[in-house]
């Protein structure tokens, strides 16, 4: 009998400590989506500055040094080094397809303003 009583007291201090390891994840999930949204606000941002300028949408130098970068903070942290590359190239596709968008925007946006004379 005690056995079993003892057994509930395991399980509930269990259910507890989920709860507890639960809300963190749930404050984790809200802090990484503020976090990427803060960065696309910014990544929208370089690819209306680069559109302005005629830079390509695409840096491929800029992302070797930003993987070699994020796979040793990856490394030092304990966080799988692959696993990180793989999300850092999942957001920057994005960011590429956004900055081609703002390109083919601003690219036809020129050609309506070119008969004006601009």
């Amino acid at each position: 009998m005690s056995h079993a009583h003892h057994t509930d007291d395991t399980a509930a201090r269990a259910r507890e400590i989920l709860a507890g390891y639960r809300a963190s994840i749930d404050n984790i999930d809200a802090a990484l989506i503020h976090m990427l949204a803060e960065r696309f606000r910014c990544t929208k941002a370089v690819g209306v500055l680069k559109a302005e300028h005629g830079l390509p949408p695409a840096d491929p130098s800029r992302e070797q040094q930003q993987i070699e970068r994020l796979r040793r903070l990856a490394k030092d942290a304990q966080l799988d080094p692959d696993f990180a590359e793989k999300f850092l190239a999942f957001i920057v596709k994005e960011v590429i397809r956004h900055h081609e968008m703002i390109a083919a925007a601003s690219a036809s946006a020129d050609q309506d303003s070119a008969p004006a004379g601009a």
